[in-house]
């Protein structure tokens, strides 16, 4: 009866860990399409700033060279 009893634990404990591998395997994959579509974003903003970056030095590059004197009265 005690042999009866082990196995019982033993099987129950083996459904637990295959239940809690089931919830892990599924956290791990929501958690990859995260980072997955958080490097994307991150990407994307990258190149937005890139090209804010080109516009501003474009802008700055359109600026006269010496700033402009006021005229004296």
């Amino acid at each position: 009866m005690t042999d009866h009893h082990t196995i019982d634990l033993i099987a129950e404990r083996v459904e637990h860990l295959l239940l809690r591998h089931e919830e892990l395997t599924r956290t791990n994959e929501l958690l990859r399409q995260q980072v997955s579509a958080l490097s994307q974003e991150r990407d994307l903003l990258k190149s937005r700033l890139a090209a804010a970056r080109a516009r501003v030095d474009s802008l700055i590059e359109r600026l006269p060279a010496t700033p402009a004197q006021d005229a004296a009265p």
